[in-house]
């Protein structure tokens, strides 16, 4: 349809090798299975999936192997890019979509989707679970954003780039925030900011743009807003997002949604056959 793009977006899949349970608890490989058959479901399809990060829990071929074959059964395009659990060259064969140029590590990328662009984003650290933009992914972002004023661009990336309140994960999360929010605000073409990592759905602003973290559709970080907690996950209803732009005056809008994971009841129709509400 023209004049709207659909992106969907999933998060932090942690696929182990194959017979493996994260965290001695969760079946990571049934989460994704699930959620595949969910986005194949999904009407219309998705111009692009983008899976923002930690693809594996532990980086290994057998891992990243059993996570392609987990993967071939979606229908839509997908993307990906790395988080701290990641192997960044691993990640680099796992991709499907090829409609994007590439710089440096080949991790950052842009992706045409014809009204709009999808700007992808390396904040990995090898060694460390916190994120960095290094200078070499500011400065293409900076030429990247630059290139155009009148063409929309969504941005994505693992680690979120403001903190949430759980002070483990916040620890953990963009450290150079404020340079990125620079570029940003001399770039008002970007509509959206959208991370993954701390497995909860978030909304916020950034800079003036409007940011979300997807929710995982696996395991959830607890709600912990209590620094004195320990570290812990929950299994909460799985999910991911679903960010919709919409052409308009500037450089459009875009509205995203919390879409459940699994079975549940319905549809059932508002209406009868002959107009009346039932």
């Amino acid at each position: 349809m023209s004049g709207r793009r659909i992106i969907a977006q999933i998060s932090d899949l942690h696929i182990k090798r194959p017979g493996e349970l994260a965290y001695r608890h969760v079946d990571t490989a049934a989460a994704l299975a699930r959620c595949v058959a969910a986005l194949n479901r999904f009407v219309p399809r998705p111009d692009l999936v983008v899976i923002s990060g930690d693809l594996v829990d532990e980086p290994s071929r057998e891992a990243y192997d059993h996570l392609a074959a987990l993967l071939a059964p979606l229908e839509s395009s997908y993307a990906v890019i790395p988080g701290n659990h990641d192997d960044r060259a691993m990640v680099a064969t796992v991709s499907r979509d090829r409609r994007s140029e590439r710089t440096g590590n080949g991790s950052n990328r842009t992706i045409d989707l014809g009204d709009i662009e999808v700007v992808l984003l390396d904040s990995t650290v090898p060694g460390n679970d916190y994120g960095r933009l290094g200078p070499e992914t500011l400065a293409w972002l900076e030429t990247t954003l630059a290139a155009s004023t009148t063409r929309p661009a969504l941005l994505f990336l693992h680690h979120p780039p403001f903190a949430t309140g759980i002070a483990h994960m916040d620890r953990q999360n963009l450290r150079n925030a404020g340079e990125l929010a620079a570029i940003l605000r001399k770039h008002w073409r970007v509509r959206l900011v959208a991370a993954g990592h701390v497995h909860r759905a978030t909304l916020t602003t950034f800079a003036g743009v409007a940011a979300t973290i997807c929710p995982a559709l696996n395991h959830a970080v607890a709600l912990d807003l209590d620094a004195r907690l320990p570290p812990s996950l929950m299994i909460e209803p799985p999910a991911f997002h679903v960010h919709v732009w919409f052409a308009g005056d500037g450089f459009g809008s875009v509205v995203t949604h919390w879409v459940p994971i699994g079975d549940v009841d319905g549809p059932y129709p508002f209406f009868a056959d002959g107009g009346q509400r039932l």
